[in-house]
């Protein structure tokens, strides 16, 4: 497995199209309680209870998605991977406040302001370089107070340069954001920031409601 020092090259979208050509859901995400667990804890995670703006690249067959959805006013969700949009569009036809799209990041990314953006399963399939432009390309992205969560696998993967323990040490070095929450166990990472360059720490749910 690569160091996250390393400078390996990006996943090829082809690895990618291979995957989908076999399976819709190559990873099995809707069928797993590792992955539904996952989705859970995600979600719960969140700071706020409703998001008005949020983005989620890399969504795959849209389950996260699905969950998200219910917590935002609108998600822009995307894949470079067409037949992953076509399943995450199908699974999100009822949900019109959710536009899933074809994109690839971090070469094409919106203009768009956002309160949330979720990178999930998403930074380990880059090297170091663009990995970084990824991450900073989201706090760019960011208004104010923002938040960025991300969640990552932690056990060696050939096709990943580092683990979800590695991204989250980037993070806590990435200027103008303030670290809010972190869950570890043996198998992934999870970890939200706020986006603000101030003194004051991040804006818990309990300090925003008055309560600390």
């Amino acid at each position: 497995m690569n160091s996250p020092a390393d400078t390996s090259a990006n996943t090829p979208v082809s690895y990618f199209e291979g995957q989908y050509a076999h399976a819709p859901d190559p990873w099995h995400l809707a069928e797993r309680w590792y992955d539904r667990r996952k989705y859970d804890l995600t979600v719960a995670a969140l700071p706020r209870a409703r998001y008005a703006r949020a983005f989620e690249p890399g969504c795959s067959v849209g389950v996260l998605t699905e969950l998200l959805g219910a917590r935002c006013d609108t998600l822009l969700a995307t894949d470079r991977v067409r037949s992953a949009v076509d399943t995450a569009a199908r699974r999100l036809a009822g949900q019109s406040h959710v536009t899933v799209r074809l994109l690839a990041v971090p070469e094409q990314w919106p203009s768009d302001t956002f309160d949330l953006v979720v990178l999930s399963e998403l930074l380990y399939y880059f090297d170091t370089a663009t990995r970084t432009r990824v991450l900073r390309q989201s706090v760019r992205s960011l208004g104010e107070g923002g938040h960025l969560l991300t969640v990552h696998w932690n056990h060696p993967v050939s096709e990943h340069t580092c683990t979800g323990r590695d991204i989250a040490a980037e993070l806590d070095t990435l200027p103008g954001l303030r670290p809010l929450a972190r869950y570890d166990d043996p198998d992934f990472t999870l970890t939200v920031h706020e986006r603000g360059t101030g003194p004051d720490p991040a804006l818990s749910p309990a300090r925003a409601e008055g309560l600390a």
